[in-house]
Protein backbone atom coordinates (compact mmCIF):
# COMPACT_ATOMS: atom_id res chain seq x y z
CA UNK A 1 0.00 0.00 0.00
CA UNK A 2 1.64 3.21 -1.19
CA UNK A 3 0.12 5.32 1.59
CA UNK A 4 1.88 3.38 4.33
CA UNK A 5 5.07 3.22 2.29
CA UNK A 6 5.16 7.01 2.07
CA UNK A 7 4.06 7.82 5.61
CA UNK A 8 6.26 5.21 7.32
CA UNK A 9 9.34 5.89 5.24
CA UNK A 10 12.01 7.47 7.48
CA UNK A 11 12.91 9.99 4.77
CA UNK A 12 9.55 10.75 3.14
CA UNK A 13 7.36 10.42 6.23
CA UNK A 14 8.53 13.65 7.90
CA UNK A 15 7.73 15.50 4.68
CA UNK A 16 4.13 14.31 4.53
CA UNK A 17 3.05 13.99 8.17
CA UNK A 18 2.76 17.77 8.84
CA UNK A 19 0.28 18.05 5.96
CA UNK A 20 -1.75 15.08 7.17
CA UNK A 21 -1.91 16.46 10.70
CA UNK A 22 -2.81 19.92 9.37
CA UNK A 23 -5.60 18.37 7.31
CA UNK A 24 -7.03 16.63 10.37
CA UNK A 25 -6.86 19.89 12.34
CA UNK A 26 -8.65 21.71 9.53
CA UNK A 27 -11.33 19.00 9.54
CA UNK A 28 -11.99 19.72 13.22
CA UNK A 29 -11.82 23.51 12.79
CA UNK A 30 -14.19 23.65 9.84
CA UNK A 31 -16.31 20.61 10.70
CA UNK A 32 -17.28 22.05 14.08
CA UNK A 33 -18.61 25.16 12.32
CA UNK A 34 -20.00 23.53 9.18
CA UNK A 35 -23.40 22.61 10.62
CA UNK A 36 -23.95 26.17 11.83
CA UNK A 37 -22.86 27.50 8.44
CA UNK A 38 -25.47 25.40 6.65
CA UNK A 39 -28.27 26.03 9.18
CA UNK A 40 -27.73 29.81 9.07
CA UNK A 41 -27.34 29.75 5.27
CA UNK A 42 -23.81 31.13 5.40
CA UNK A 43 -22.31 28.69 2.89
CA UNK A 44 -20.98 31.61 0.88
CA UNK A 45 -19.08 33.03 3.88
CA UNK A 46 -16.02 30.80 3.48
CA UNK A 47 -15.75 31.74 -0.16
CA UNK A 48 -16.19 35.41 0.66
CA UNK A 49 -13.65 35.54 3.48
CA UNK A 50 -11.08 33.45 1.63
CA UNK A 51 -11.28 35.78 -1.37
CA UNK A 52 -11.22 38.79 0.94
CA UNK A 53 -7.73 37.58 1.86
CA UNK A 54 -6.64 39.02 -1.49
CA UNK A 55 -7.11 42.47 0.03
CA UNK A 56 -5.01 41.44 3.02
CA UNK A 57 -2.26 40.21 0.71
CA UNK A 58 -2.29 43.57 -1.06
CA UNK A 59 -1.97 45.34 2.28
CA UNK A 60 0.91 43.07 3.31
CA UNK A 61 2.61 43.76 -0.03
CA UNK A 62 2.39 47.52 0.48
CA UNK A 63 3.96 47.02 3.92
CA UNK A 64 6.81 45.01 2.39
CA UNK A 65 5.84 41.74 4.06
CA UNK A 66 5.30 39.61 0.95
CA UNK A 67 8.02 37.43 -0.56
CA UNK A 68 9.45 38.42 -3.93
CA UNK A 69 10.66 36.23 -6.75
CA UNK A 70 14.36 36.49 -7.43
CA UNK A 71 16.59 35.23 -10.21
CA UNK A 72 17.57 32.30 -8.01
CA UNK A 73 14.02 31.35 -7.09
CA UNK A 74 11.58 32.32 -4.38
CA UNK A 75 12.84 34.61 -1.62
CA UNK A 76 11.42 34.00 1.82
CA UNK A 77 8.95 36.51 3.21
CA UNK A 78 10.17 38.51 6.24
CA UNK A 79 10.32 36.43 9.44
CA UNK A 80 9.17 33.33 7.61
CA UNK A 81 5.91 34.92 6.50
CA UNK A 82 4.49 35.29 10.04
CA UNK A 83 3.87 39.08 9.74
CA UNK A 84 2.18 38.55 6.38
CA UNK A 85 -0.05 35.87 7.85
CA UNK A 86 -1.02 38.13 10.74
CA UNK A 87 -1.90 40.98 8.39
CA UNK A 88 -3.99 38.72 6.14
CA UNK A 89 -5.68 37.05 9.13
CA UNK A 90 -6.53 40.45 10.64
CA UNK A 91 -7.91 41.64 7.31
CA UNK A 92 -10.08 38.52 6.99
CA UNK A 93 -11.28 38.94 10.55
CA UNK A 94 -12.22 42.56 9.86
CA UNK A 95 -14.00 41.45 6.68
CA UNK A 96 -16.04 38.90 8.63
CA UNK A 97 -17.04 41.55 11.18
CA UNK A 98 -17.93 43.96 8.38
CA UNK A 99 -20.27 41.35 6.92
CA UNK A 100 -21.96 41.13 10.31
CA UNK A 101 -22.29 44.91 10.58
CA UNK A 102 -23.75 45.25 7.08
CA UNK A 103 -26.23 42.43 7.75
CA UNK A 104 -27.17 43.67 11.23
CA UNK A 105 -30.90 43.90 11.89
CA UNK A 106 -31.73 42.70 8.39
CA UNK A 107 -30.71 45.95 6.73
CA UNK A 108 -28.72 43.91 4.19
CA UNK A 109 -29.02 40.19 3.49
CA UNK A 110 -26.00 38.12 4.54
CA UNK A 111 -25.33 36.88 1.01
CA UNK A 112 -25.45 40.46 -0.31
CA UNK A 113 -23.12 41.66 2.45
CA UNK A 114 -20.68 38.84 1.71
CA UNK A 115 -20.73 39.66 -2.00
CA UNK A 116 -20.07 43.35 -1.31
CA UNK A 117 -17.13 42.62 0.98
CA UNK A 118 -15.74 40.01 -1.43
CA UNK A 119 -15.62 42.23 -4.51
CA UNK A 120 -14.47 45.30 -2.57
CA UNK A 121 -11.62 43.34 -0.94
CA UNK A 122 -10.49 41.83 -4.23
CA UNK A 123 -10.54 45.24 -5.90
CA UNK A 124 -8.53 46.72 -3.02
CA UNK A 125 -6.04 43.86 -3.23
CA UNK A 126 -5.58 44.32 -6.98
CA UNK A 127 -4.95 48.05 -6.53
CA UNK A 128 -2.49 47.60 -3.66
CA UNK A 129 -0.60 44.83 -5.46
CA UNK A 130 -0.23 47.02 -8.55
CA UNK A 131 1.17 49.81 -6.36
CA UNK A 132 3.54 47.37 -4.62
CA UNK A 133 5.21 46.46 -7.92
CA UNK A 134 5.92 43.24 -9.78
CA UNK A 135 7.70 40.06 -8.80
CA UNK A 136 5.60 39.38 -5.72
CA UNK A 137 5.04 35.75 -4.71
CA UNK A 138 1.54 35.87 -3.25
CA UNK A 139 -0.19 32.99 -5.07
CA UNK A 140 1.03 30.34 -2.62
CA UNK A 141 -0.88 32.03 0.20
CA UNK A 142 -4.23 31.59 -1.58
CA UNK A 143 -3.53 28.22 -3.17
CA UNK A 144 -1.66 26.24 -0.54
CA UNK A 145 -1.30 22.50 -0.67
CA UNK A 146 -1.35 20.14 2.29
CA UNK A 147 1.87 18.35 1.44
CA UNK A 148 3.85 21.59 1.53
CA UNK A 149 2.74 22.58 5.05
CA UNK A 150 5.64 23.33 7.42
CA UNK A 151 5.54 21.58 10.77
CA UNK A 152 5.20 24.88 12.64
CA UNK A 153 2.05 25.86 10.75
CA UNK A 154 0.59 22.39 11.29
CA UNK A 155 1.16 22.81 15.03
CA UNK A 156 -0.62 26.19 14.96
CA UNK A 157 -3.63 24.58 13.28
CA UNK A 158 -3.62 21.73 15.80
CA UNK A 159 -3.63 24.23 18.68
CA UNK A 160 -6.42 26.31 17.16
CA UNK A 161 -8.77 23.33 16.78
CA UNK A 162 -9.23 22.64 20.54
CA UNK A 163 -9.34 26.40 21.22
CA UNK A 164 -12.26 26.77 18.82
CA UNK A 165 -14.03 23.76 20.34
CA UNK A 166 -13.60 25.31 23.79
CA UNK A 167 -15.25 28.56 22.63
CA UNK A 168 -18.15 26.65 21.07
CA UNK A 169 -18.61 24.68 24.29
CA UNK A 170 -18.59 27.84 26.41
CA UNK A 171 -21.43 29.42 24.39
CA UNK A 172 -23.16 26.20 23.36
CA UNK A 173 -26.64 26.90 24.75
CA UNK A 174 -27.25 30.45 23.45
CA UNK A 175 -25.49 29.59 20.19
CA UNK A 176 -27.70 26.58 19.45
CA UNK A 177 -30.82 28.48 20.51
CA UNK A 178 -29.89 31.36 18.20
CA UNK A 179 -29.02 29.03 15.32
CA UNK A 180 -32.36 27.23 15.34
CA UNK A 181 -34.79 29.97 16.33
CA UNK A 182 -33.28 33.45 16.26
CA UNK A 183 -36.51 35.47 16.81
CA UNK A 184 -37.54 33.47 19.89
CA UNK A 185 -33.96 33.50 21.22
CA UNK A 186 -33.95 37.30 21.03
CA UNK A 187 -37.19 37.59 22.98
CA UNK A 188 -35.76 35.37 25.74
CA UNK A 189 -32.67 37.48 26.24
CA UNK A 190 -30.11 35.80 24.00
CA UNK A 191 -27.75 38.39 22.54
CA UNK A 192 -28.29 37.39 18.96
CA UNK A 193 -25.97 40.07 17.62
CA UNK A 194 -23.16 38.78 19.82
CA UNK A 195 -23.82 35.22 18.68
CA UNK A 196 -23.68 36.27 15.03
CA UNK A 197 -20.46 38.23 15.46
CA UNK A 198 -18.86 35.40 17.43
CA UNK A 199 -19.73 32.89 14.71
CA UNK A 200 -18.37 35.22 12.01
CA UNK A 201 -15.11 35.68 13.93
CA UNK A 202 -14.71 31.91 14.33
CA UNK A 203 -15.50 31.39 10.66
CA UNK A 204 -12.96 34.01 9.63
CA UNK A 205 -10.22 32.43 11.74
CA UNK A 206 -11.02 28.90 10.55
CA UNK A 207 -11.19 30.03 6.93
CA UNK A 208 -7.88 31.88 6.90
CA UNK A 209 -6.06 28.96 8.56
CA UNK A 210 -7.63 26.40 6.22
CA UNK A 211 -7.00 28.58 3.17
CA UNK A 212 -3.35 29.19 4.11
CA UNK A 213 -2.65 25.49 4.63
CA UNK A 214 -4.90 23.83 2.08
CA UNK A 215 -6.09 26.43 -0.43
CA UNK A 216 -9.33 28.26 -1.16
CA UNK A 217 -11.29 25.38 -2.68
CA UNK A 218 -10.66 22.93 0.15
CA UNK A 219 -11.33 25.58 2.80
CA UNK A 220 -14.73 26.34 1.27
CA UNK A 221 -15.60 22.66 0.86
CA UNK A 222 -14.69 21.85 4.47
CA UNK A 223 -17.02 24.59 5.72
CA UNK A 224 -20.02 23.35 3.72
CA UNK A 225 -19.96 19.66 2.85
CA UNK A 226 -19.49 18.06 6.31
CA UNK A 227 -22.41 20.07 7.72
CA UNK A 228 -24.56 19.31 4.69
CA UNK A 229 -23.92 15.58 5.16
CA UNK A 230 -24.59 15.74 8.91
CA UNK A 231 -27.87 17.61 8.46
CA UNK A 232 -29.10 14.80 6.19
CA UNK A 233 -28.56 12.37 9.06
CA UNK A 234 -29.76 14.27 12.14
CA UNK A 235 -31.71 17.36 13.20
CA UNK A 236 -30.17 17.57 16.69
CA UNK A 237 -27.59 20.33 16.64
CA UNK A 238 -24.94 18.69 18.80
CA UNK A 239 -25.32 15.42 16.94
CA UNK A 240 -24.92 17.42 13.74
CA UNK A 241 -21.71 19.03 15.00
CA UNK A 242 -20.27 15.68 16.05
CA UNK A 243 -21.17 13.97 12.79
CA UNK A 244 -19.86 16.96 10.85
CA UNK A 245 -16.45 16.73 12.51
CA UNK A 246 -16.42 12.99 11.90
CA UNK A 247 -17.29 13.44 8.24
CA UNK A 248 -14.53 16.02 7.86
CA UNK A 249 -11.96 13.69 9.44
CA UNK A 250 -13.13 10.80 7.26
CA UNK A 251 -12.91 12.99 4.17
CA UNK A 252 -9.35 14.03 4.97
CA UNK A 253 -8.16 10.49 5.75
CA UNK A 254 -9.82 8.95 2.71
CA UNK A 255 -8.66 11.81 0.50
CA UNK A 256 -5.07 11.41 1.67
CA UNK A 257 -5.20 7.69 0.91
CA UNK A 258 -6.63 8.39 -2.55
CA UNK A 259 -3.99 11.01 -3.23
CA UNK A 260 -1.17 8.57 -2.46
CA UNK A 261 -2.70 5.53 -4.12
CA UNK A 262 -3.84 7.28 -7.32
CA UNK A 263 -1.16 9.99 -7.43
CA UNK A 264 -3.68 12.84 -7.04
CA UNK A 265 -3.40 16.26 -5.44
CA UNK A 266 -4.70 15.96 -1.84
CA UNK A 267 -7.12 18.91 -1.94
CA UNK A 268 -9.24 17.74 -4.89
CA UNK A 269 -9.15 14.16 -3.57
CA UNK A 270 -10.56 15.28 -0.20
CA UNK A 271 -13.26 17.39 -1.87
CA UNK A 272 -14.20 14.44 -4.11
CA UNK A 273 -14.60 12.17 -1.07
CA UNK A 274 -16.77 14.73 0.74
CA UNK A 275 -18.92 15.33 -2.34
CA UNK A 276 -19.36 11.57 -2.75
CA UNK A 277 -20.43 11.23 0.88
CA UNK A 278 -23.01 13.97 0.40
CA UNK A 279 -24.34 12.35 -2.77
CA UNK A 280 -24.58 9.03 -0.94
CA UNK A 281 -26.53 10.31 2.05
CA UNK A 282 -28.78 12.40 -0.19
CA UNK A 283 -29.69 9.35 -2.24
CA UNK A 284 -29.80 6.75 0.53
CA UNK A 285 -29.97 8.50 3.90
CA UNK A 286 -32.92 9.93 5.85
CA UNK A 287 -33.85 13.52 5.08
CA UNK A 288 -33.09 15.69 8.10
CA UNK A 289 -31.77 18.75 6.29
CA UNK A 290 -32.84 21.97 7.96
CA UNK A 291 -30.54 24.16 5.87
Amino acid sequence: MRTLDYLLDPVLGPLYWPGVLAGLAIAVLCGALSGLVVVKRLAFIGQGISHAAFGGIGLAAILGLTARLTADGLADAPLGGVPQFLVVASFCLASGLLVGVLADRGATREDTAIGIVLVASMALGAILLSWAGTGLAWESFLFGTLYNVPLGEAVVAMLMAPALLAVLWAIRRPLVFWAFDEPVAATLGVRTGTMKMTLLVLLALATVVAMRLAGVVLATAMLVLPGAVALRLSSRMWAVLGVSVGVGLLGVLAGVVLSFELDLAPGPAIVAVLATLFAGVRLLGPRQDRG
